[in-house]
């Protein structure tokens, strides 16, 4: 069992943010490698996802941040990501992003995920909101806990 990361003794396959595994998929071209983790998962049926990237965002790419909310707010649609140097709105690409780490998860049977926390994607208790750390859930997060997918926090 891993304890910072929950259970990932569980069999079955896991969603887990590839930034997490070593990929350079974080906004500045960097990763959040946790061993640790890593080494928990070598068992288990991994997807690594980098929902940022899968809504069509490059890497690098400017830091981004939620506006007015947090990930279920994106959903109402009372609250947007937008860029933090230029405000510009990059909601579109977050939603998309998350729809096709749900569509990954939906087709692996993944009940679970392990994403990285803070993230304005992927955070399940911290996100970067108006440019300060504060409780909230991200736009990945938000979509898959709405659909019955258990998310964990890494990172």
């Amino acid at each position: 069992m891993n304890d910072r990361a929950g259970r990932t003794d569980e069999a079955g396959p896991v969603i887990v943010s590839a930034c997490l595994l070593g990929v350079r998929c974080r906004y500045d071209g960097a990763h959040s490698e946790d061993r640790p983790l890593r080494e928990s998962l070598r068992d288990l049926p991994a997807v690594a996802i980098c929902p940022e990237e899968l809504g069509g965002l490059p890497t690098p790419r400017p830091a981004a941040q939620l506006i007015d909310g947090e990930g279920d707010d994106v959903w109402s649609g009372s609250a947007r990501v937008v860029r933090v140097h230029d405000g510009e709105d990059v909601t579109k690409e977050f939603k998309r992003g998350a729809h096709r780490v749900l569509e990954a998860a939906l087709e692996s049977s993944a009940q679970r995920a392990i994403l990285k926390e803070g993230s304005p994607s992927c955070g399940s208790s911290h996100v970067m909101r108006e440019g300060i750390r504060v409780r909230g859930r991200g736009v990945t997060t938000a979509l898959l806990l709405e659909n019955g997918v258990v998310v964990e926090a890494a990172g």
